[in-house]
Parts: structure tokens; C-alpha cells; sequence
């Protein structure tokens, strides 16, 4: 088998994927750019990708190609019916990252909640030892006991949050992005009410037709003044402009995002205006990328290859 990494660097040079090579003969790309995929992916019988275009015109010249597995769980870079068309298997990564997200996005939430930025900053720059009293409580912060923390999509992701945040003490919520009516032992509510009483508010949705830009100008104005959003899912679900003038205009109290409008984030992106103020918090689009999940993503590609192999399926897409 001639196995293609289209993209080595998306799990860091700090992980290993020498057990791909185990499986087959391997090429490593570092990189690859959406107009190099075609060319690098035409003697392959396994594509391995995160990111990369692969369809009807990238693959068409590929004609050994047998399957294609994602060094992710998001698969939208693959034209799954062109794929199905062709007898190409699809298979991805599940809940390899959901230790990692779930800690960040409670990072992300107490480092906002408690002001961590202000107090750090009044520690630096010299003021706490110059003060003749032994604490410092200038901006109030609150607990999360007893605050109601609000979940849109309850996946893997969503249920580990909700776990964590039960044992914080806070009262958890959650809506369906899709509608749907299921029980997973919290509270489900509507949408509007998901944003009308959540203190902290934060985003585990899937991207498609229905949730993007889900958290708009008017889905902004219905939270309260003090909420809290986190958004850990993706990027276009939350109206940039909506949010940058939702926290001009001191309609919630906070936000932090590691994704984005547009990766990296971009110099046009309306929010950069606001870079720097304690309100915001912008992190690179890491909260999966804790090593062990990184270690994890090629490890379970590496078995679903090796399943592929023996005729079985796993993690299969298509």
C-alpha cells in the first residue's frame, strides 16, 4: 500500500507517525497546498488529510486510491458522495480531543470570569508589592457555584462539560442545535431560553446550514449583560461583527474564542479591534491540541487503517 500524509504538520512535530510506515509504503508532507494535492495524492492507495480539498477534481487523476482517513473528526474537506461514487472508504477520528476541549473551554471561562489578565498585570507591573495590604480585589469576580452554564450541542464534548461544570456547582442547560428532543440527564430547553438565562454560555455545535451564525445580533442582545461566551465548535457560528459590536456596546460581559471567522485569524476579521481588551480572549484554534490527543488522532488513524486492511469497518465514514 502507498500511504500519502498530505499534512504531518497539523499533529506537530513532537508526535510521532512513524507507525504509519509500518502499514505501508509512506510519503510525508510537512504542508500541502490546495493546488498540490492532485499531483501528491496520484499514486496513492491511502490519502491521510485533515484539511485538504479532496473530491471529484483533486482525486480524479488518483485512481489507486482505496481510502482516505482524517487526522480529525471533521470531514468537510471530502466530497463523501463522490467517494461513495467511487468506492473510496472515508474514515475519521471520534472524541479523540474531548479531554482537551472540555479543559480548555473551562480555562477559557475562568481566566475570563476571574480577571486573571487584570490581576496579572497588577502583580507585573509592580503594584502588589508596593501596596501595604496582603490582598487585592479591586475587580469583583464571582463564583461558578450556583451559576446556570448553558450548552448548545450535547455530544461528547457538550456531556464532558456538563460534567464538569455539575461538579463546580453550576446548574447546566442545554439546547439542541438541530431540534432534536433526546435525554441526557440535564435540562433541555429552547434556544431562546438557552440564551436568555445562561450565565456562562458555551458552543459544542456541529457547522451546517442551520448553525451558522446561530449566535447573531439578535441571539447576542437576548443574553444577559453578565453572560459569558465561549466558543469552542467553530468559527461561523458566531457572527464576528454581531459579537465585536454585542461587546462595544456591553450587551455580554465577555468572550472567548478559539475559532474563528476565517483561519488563521484575519486582519479584516472586525474583532481585531478589540484585540487586547480584557474581554476578550482569542486562542489559536488549540483547545484540541493537547498532546495526548494529538498522540491519540494518529494512533486511531493508524487503526483504522489497519481495520481497513483486514476488511473491517472502523470510525467509517463512507
Amino acid at each position: 500500500m502507498k500511504i500519502v500524509i498530505l499534512e504531518r504538520d497539523t499533529v506537530g512535530s513532537d508526535v510521532s507517525v512513524d507507525a504509519l510506515s509500518e502499514l505501508g509504503d509512506t510519503t510525508v508532507y510537512e504542508g500541502t497546498r490546495p493546488e498540490l494535492v492532485a499531483e501528491r495524492v496520484r499514486e496513492a492507495d491511502i490519502v491521510i488529510a485533515n484539511k485538504m480539498p479532496l473530491n471529484a477534481s483533486t482525486l480524479a487523476d488518483a485512481k489507486n486510491v482505496k481510502m482516505i482517513c482524517q487526522f480529525a473528526t471533521g470531514f468537510d474537506n471530502i466530497d463523501t458522495e463522490y467517494c461513495k461514487s467511487r468506492g473510496i472508504a472515508v474514515a475519521n477520528v471520534s472524541d479523540y480531543c474531548t479531554a482537551s476541549v472540555v479543559q480548555h473551554t473551562l480555562a477559557m471561562a475562568l481566566y475570563l470570569c476571574e480577571h486573571l489578565p487584570f490581576y496579572e498585570r497588577f502583580v507585573n507591573e509592580g503594584h502588589y508589592s508596593s501596596q501595604a495590604g496582603f490582598t487585592y480585589f479591586e475587580k469583583p469576580f464571582t463564583e461558578f457555584a450556583g451559576k446556570t452554564w448553558g450548552i448548545l450541542g450535547m455530544g461528547h464534548i457538550g456531556r464532558g462539560v456538563a460534567k464538569a461544570v455539575e461538579a463546580l456547582g453550576c446548574r447546566v442547560i442545554w439546547a439542541s442545535a438541530s431540534d432534536t428532543r433526546r435525554d441526557e440527564g440535564y435540562e433541555q430547553v429552547s434556544l431562546s431560553t438557552l440564551l436568555s438565562e445562561s450565565d456562562i454560555l458555551s458552543l459544542h455545535c456541529p457547522l451546517n446550514a442551520k448553525t451558522k451564525h446561530i449566535i447573531d445580533r439578535d441571539a447576542l442582545h437576548a443574553m444577559k449583560n453578565s453572560a459569558l461566551l465561549i466558543n469552542v465548535a467553530r468559527g461561523p457560528v458566531v457572527d464576528n461583527a454581531a459579537l465585536t459590536e454585542a461587546l462595544k456596546e456591553n450587551e455580554i460581559a465577555a468572550a472567548g474564542l478559539d475559532v474563528m471567522e476565517g483561519e488563521p485569524l484575519q486582519k479584516e476579521n472586525p474583532l481585531c479591534e478589540l484585540l487586547g481588551d480584557e474581554r476578550l480572549l482569542i486562542t489559536p484554534h488549540m483547545a484540541w491540541a493537547s498532546l495526548e490527543a494529538r498522540q491519540r488522532v494518529v494512533y486511531e488513524a493508524c487503526e483504522n487503517i489497519r481495520a481497513f486492511m483486514k476488511g473491517k469497518e472502523r470510525n467509517r465514514i463512507v
